[in-house]
């Protein structure tokens, strides 16, 4: 078997100490990729650091200098159009890596076909990525980090580049993620790894971002509308078996960047699990009823989700069935036809990932 290439794409600004050891680790524990070293318009002194680092690489570095600071994101997308890779691999100079990492971000790729994968973050400064599901080592989810980002270069030749009009962060990650989930392609975070991250550097002030955060959520909301909290409740006769349909067309809306709490009674959690429809999103969560008082269990786990999402939308799973105490509940044909349609929707639905 032909193993596939890698580019290792890292944009730099500044911070010449603590870039020069982010370098030093890609080199040591990732064998027989390529660096592509971004000069995001540093100082004279990180750009004579990078230079000297860059220079006996030969064939197995690239160095792009841009002259002003062009943003994380235009940085980004342009290390990206000189990568000729089957992966290109994003690290930012305050990740750590070690033995390993890279292995497990290009297997899950390879094994599930993702064309997007992240990997799990420790440190005082890491990413708030999603927890994965117990007994899951990968798991579709649309949310990632440009901390360190593995992304698929067939994907990235359908879907384009990052949008660098939005933030270098959630906005710009999400629009992204639905934008190649609309082409067919996955996004998912591995748990076999786990990379240490200190605070990155901020380009322009908190006034600046902020503003660019705002405008970027509500770029990402008038072209992909707002991403809501659903809670489904099937009801005590309904069984895994006659749910899949369901549980498949929810999977999608997961992949839409929707959450969604599955309400269910002790022997449809314990059907559901075995299934494998735990792991299937970090979007998509299984919350089982108290066996001795499930209906007096349900009105409490309500109370407690609508203290934390006010604006949580109650769905009857069922058609035949009504959601204990919430009128106002959707039906499930009205939660599907919210759905955007993707090519996702097409595809084999068959559990959790590997």
């Amino acid at each position: 078997m032909i193993s596939p290439t890698i580019d290792i794409l890292v944009p730099v600004w500044n911070n010449p100490f603590e870039t020069r050891a982010c370098l030093a680790a890609i080199l040591a524990h990732s064998p027989g990729t390529r660096l592509i070293i971004v000069d995001n318009g540093s100082s004279r002194e990180t750009e004579l650091m990078l230079e000297e680092f860059s220079e006996p690489m030969g064939e197995q570095g690239l160095f792009i200098k841009s002259e002003r600071n062009i943003g994380l994101v235009a940085a980004i997308n342009l290390g990206l159009t000189r990568s000729d890779s089957d992966y290109t691999v994003i690290v930012r100079p305050h990740v750590t890596v070690h033995s390993g990492w890279l292995e497990t971000l290009v297997d899950a790729a390879e094994t599930t076909g993702a064309g997007i994968v992240s990997p799990l973050f420790c440190g005082v400064a890491a990413p708030k990525i999603p927890d994965l599901a117990p007994g899951c080592s990968v798991m579709e989810s649309c949310t990632v980090s440009f901390a360190t980002l593995l992304v698929r270069t067939e994907m990235r030749m359908v879907a384009g580049l990052f949008d660098d009009t939005l933030d270098g962060d959630e906005w710009c990650l999400s629009e992204y993620v639905r934008r190649v989930a609309a082409v067919g392609y996955r996004t998912a975070i591995t748990g076999r790894s786990s990379l240490i991250c200190s605070a990155g550097q901020q380009f322009g002030s908190v006034q600046r971002r902020n503003e660019m955060f705002q405008n970027s959520r509500s770029a990402y909301i008038s072209k992909w509308g707002i991403a809501r909290h659903y809670c489904v409740y099937f009801g005590p006769e309904a069984g895994a078996g006659s749910l899949a349909d369901t549980v498949a067309t929810i999977l999608n809306g997961a992949r839409q960047g929707h959450r969604f709490t599955l309400l269910l009674y002790r022997r449809q959690y314990s059907d559901f699990r075995k299934m494998g429809w735990n792991g299937l999103h970090t979007g998509i969560e299984l919350v089982a009823l108290s066996f001795l008082f499930p209906l007096k269990n349900l009105q409490r786990k309500i109370s407690a989700l609508r203290v934390a999402s006010p604006d949580m939308l109650a769905v009857r799973g069922c058609s035949e069935i009504l959601f204990p105490g919430i009128d106002s509940a959707i039906s499930r044909d009205e939660l599907f036809n919210s759905f955007v349609p993707t090519q996702l929707q097409s595809q084999e639905f068959s559990g959790a990932m590997p």
